[in-house]
């Protein structure tokens, strides 16, 4: 092993970020797809085991540790870093490009740390960098989403921190492993790594903050966030049973908000929890086959969710529109845009001959292998709501239905490009699942392309298809807006706000009114005493002065003799 080989190569990347500020044009363009290269190439190099440790207090940091989940995670990772950077080129300000670099380096640095205080620190520079990028689109909507995403995940990594440090007081070990949630420890490190999972009741910052990200930004901060958390819990709760329901509330909740939405963006940010859901089912499945189908997943959803993002991205950059009900037609002057969008649609929807078939399937397949067949329902049902807001809502609405009148062309080069790139890996990906297998940390006896299985995924779809047309006169796209548990802090906690406020003037109102009543009448009480006018102003007779005198003597004298 080399010197260069003990580098991180997720720290590479965060570095190498800081020069896009000091490049210009030509040369800026050349740093920004060559380092994510040279990154990948790192990525590749780093072997089995611990690579860089260093003594840190009573501990020994492992924070570049190899193996073939890490690895996976990593090449899927620079390899969404380099098209993401490809993709928002031109239109990306430099503060944008530079926080999604750091962005994917932290999310690097997450898939190859070898204990928990490394991985705590790659987790807090995630959080950072994703938050920069929401900032840089601008805007005042840009502005408060990333404040509630920061919020949010604030309080995740405090719950993690919290866990990390307790687990570390139980054990006396930082080592990263496999846990169990049966302590209050590693019940808060799962609570952690939820919360980036976007997992229920927590999953509102998603749909939230992504959509007001900048077409470039947005395909960075559906990469990384949500996979990290997925790597994190095939590494650290594999076979959790709870991680079972988790996933499967989350796979229904994602399609329920996206058949009701009628931003494309946040169609597309819920369906990326409908599809974690699925990971974090086959996380909780636990099983070899289980656990593949969810690194493979991770790996096939980064590059088909990114496309069919780079998708409405396009649509967004060419015609700056982002409702559907604004939107149709646009295959007629886009033919790129939309050809790339429909491939990424077949392939979230698991058609066959696409990436998603071959991963998404695994995970069913464990579920029927260890007779769960509820489990194995559910997620064979899902998929055809998959089809129904991904598959065909978001291609349908955006580029056919209506005419909307609009006639923008495909857009740049390099946008388009980095279209084709991620379509062809869909493709080939789905055609030839060989090298996908290769990287998976299991060996894999899958066969997904049996009569059986194609035919049936066939029936499922055209069926799914078969009832959206027939549906689609109720599936008019209106200009409302859908709450979900997001209901609490956009219109509960405002309110809440509003009305303690009112309340506190009302209630401040009334004391002081009293307050003041109190002290005037004190005032005028002491005026009609001591005033000009009052009881000691006045002149009083020698006797009566005789008689007090006598009065206070006796008095006294009461006193003493007690």
């Amino acid at each position: 092993m080399t010197s260069i080989d003990a580098f991180p190569p997720g720290l590479v990347l965060i570095l190498g970020a800081f020069l896009l500020p000091f490049l210009r044009g030509t040369l800026r363009n050349a740093w920004i797809l060559l380092l994510p290269v040279f990154v990948l190439w790192l990525v590749w190099r780093v072997p089995d085991g611990p690579v860089l440790t260093f003594a840190f207090l009573d501990y020994t940091l492992t924070p570049v540790k190899g193996d073939v989940l890490s690895r996976l995670f990593a090449i899927i990772f620079a390899i969404m870093a380099f098209a993401g950077a490809l993709f928002a080129m031109n239109q990306s300000r430099v503060v944008e490009l530079t926080a999604a670099f750091v962005y994917a380096g932290s999310a690097i640095g997450v898939a190859f740390a070898g204990d928990l205080i490394s991985l705590f620190v790659f987790w807090e520079i995630m959080a950072l960098g994703s938050t920069t990028v929401l900032l840089s689109a601008g805007g005042q909507k840009s502005t408060s989403a990333a404040m509630r995403y920061l919020i949010m995940h604030v309080m995740g990594g405090s719950l993690l921190l919290v866990g990390i440090v307790a687990q570390i007081h139980a054990t006396g070990s930082i080592d990263f492993v496999a846990m169990k949630p049966d302590s209050l420890a590693t019940w808060m490190i799962l609570l952690g790594f939820l919360i980036n999972a976007a997992a229920p009741l927590l999953s509102a910052w998603l749909p939230d903050a992504y959509p007001e990200a900048s077409p470039g930004g947005m395909v960075f901060l559906s990469a990384f966030t949500t996979k990290t958390a997925v790597y994190v819990l095939i590494r650290g709760f594999p076979g959790a049973e709870v991680l079972i329901f988790v996933g499967l509330y989350m796979v229904f909740y994602g399609i329920f908000y996206a058949l009701l939405e009628n931003d494309m963006r946040r169609i597309l940010a819920y369906s990326i929890v409908n599809q974690v859901g699925f990971m974090v089912t086959g996380i909780g499945i636990g099983t070899e086959m289980a656990l593949n189908g969810a690194a493979s997943h991770a790996f096939a959803h980064i590059i088909y969710k990114a496309l069919l993002l780079m998708s409405a991205g396009s649509v967004l950059h060419m015609t700056g529109k982002r409702k559907c009900s604004d939107l149709g037609g646009l295959f007629q002057s886009m033919p790129i845009t939309t050809l790339c969008g429909i491939i990424g649609a077949l392939s979230i929807s698991s058609f066959p001959l696409t990436s998603g078939f071959v991963s998404k399937s695994m995970i069913s397949q464990a579920a029927a292998d260890e007779n769960l067949m509820i489990v194995w329902f559910l997620l064979t049902a899902a998929s055809a709501g998959v089809f129904l807001h991904a598959g065909i809502k978001f291609p349908w609405f955006v580029f056919f239905q209506k005419d909307s009148g609009l006639r923008p062309p495909d857009p740049p080069l390099n946008m388009r490009l980095a279209m084709i790139f991620f379509a062809a890996l869909c493709i080939g990906l789905g055609v030839f699942p060989g090298p996908l297998y290769a990287l998976l940390p299991f060996p894999v006896a899958f066969v997904p392309y049996t009569a059986a299985h194609v035919l049936t995924m066939l029936q499922l779809l055209l069926f799914s298809g078969l009832a959206f047309f027939i549906f689609l006169p109720v599936m008019k796209r209106t200009l409302t807006v859908s709450l979900d548990v997001d209901w609490a802090y956009r219109r509960l906690l405002p309110h809440s706000v509003r009305y303690l406020a009112a309340s506190f003037a009302t209630v401040d109102r009334e004391l002081r009114s009293t307050f003041i009543g109190v002290i005037n009448k004190v005032i005028n009480g002491a005026f009609q005493f001591v005033g000009p006018k009052g009881v000691l102003a006045r002149t009083l007779p020698a006797g009566a002065m005789m008689f007090w005198a006598v009065a206070l003597l006796a008095g006294f004298l009461v006193v003493y003799l007690i």
